[in-house]
């Protein structure tokens, strides 16, 4: 019975050779080796397939027998493959092919989905895979190693992280163009924390963002909340008149060009934070992962929404 692991790459190249060729001896030119060495190669790969491959001498030359051609068929197959192997680890040595996992903070899903278009478009065989959750589920993700790119406003205090500057995220404060503090300057701290405020769910970056800032300016005033789980919902219940809201300014471009949405700016408003783009300390970057980490990088924040 033929052994499969018998074959070798010497003798598919020997086969090749004689059929590219016509001769053995020119075979044995074209690959470097003598025309002993070719036939002996030949000979072996007939026994262990139990049947003649090349019909040798006669006024044609060698020729290759319907065995020895589906057997140069599968050696052409073998070489499709491997280069295309070959191919694949050089993309992925280069950074050029791979799979990145980007955590995004909820409040980043406005501009994301855009960025991981830009990378698909320059590095088409780099999946890029976008996991968008609140601070709390990015950091656990860190923490967890399931993702190996965070984009984030605060960074955590763990896991330890390497992390870099990609851009401003203002915060400010939101009302419907009706409110009676639209338009209105010098806001007092007592006019502000009268009002009902939207507020994110536990857990969300913008949401301790509006805590501190509350509690800074009220110095213990007691304040009225409805907490809403997405900015989408929270856009809707400001533009309906239910309160007002800290958000982020990238969150809410659209709607303040259009007017459907307007700022209010008391004193310390708005809050200007910044963006960070940060990995694990202990990460084992791939040529993948620091390909996409140039590239956000090098973008410095030219994808973030502007006004």
């Amino acid at each position: 019975m033929p052994k499969l692991d018998a074959i070798t790459f010497k003798q598919l190249r020997a086969i090749r050779a004689v059929a590219e060729q016509g001769t053995l001896s020119a075979a044995a030119e074209a690959v470097g080796l003598t025309p002993p060495a070719i036939h002996t190669q030949l000979r072996i790969l007939e026994e262990n397939l139990q049947c003649r491959l090349v019909d040798r001498g006669g006024a044609l030359g060698a020729r290759l027998t319907a065995e020895g051609q589906a057997v140069l068929d599968a050696q052409f197959t073998i070489q499709n493959a491997l280069e295309g192997c070959m191919q694949k680890v050089r993309a992925l040595r280069a950074g050029q092919s791979g799979v990145v996992v980007l955590g995004v903070v909820s409040t980043g899903k406005y501009f994301a989905p855009g960025l991981v278009a830009m990378l698909q478009q320059h590095y088409p065989d780099i999946d890029v895979v976008l996991r968008v959750g609140n601070r709390d589920m990015i950091v656990r993700a860190l923490q967890q190693q399931s993702i190996d790119l965070a984009i984030m406003g605060r960074p955590p205090r763990a896991p330890k992280v390497m992390l870099e500057q990609i851009g401003s995220h203002p915060h400010v404060m939101i009302a419907a163009p009706d409110h009676r503090l639209a338009g209105k300057t010098n806001i007092s701290p007592e006019e502000l924390l009268a009002e009902t405020f939207i507020a994110r769910e536990d857990g969300s970056g913008t949401r301790i963002l509006m805590i501190r800032y509350l509690d800074r300016i009220g110095d213990g005033t007691t304040y009225r909340y409805i907490e809403m789980g997405t900015n989408e919902t929270i856009k809707q219940a400001v533009i309906a008149g239910l309160g007002i809201a800290m958000i982020s300014q990238h969150t809410v471009t659209e709607e303040l060009k259009s007017g459907r949405l307007v700022t209010i700016e008391p004193e310390g408003l708005p809050i200007e934070r910044k963006w960070y783009l940060l990995r694990r300390e202990d990460l084992a970057v791939t040529p993948a992962i620091a390909t996409v980490h140039q590239f956000i990088s090098d973008l410095q924040g030219s994808f973030l929404p502007t006004l």
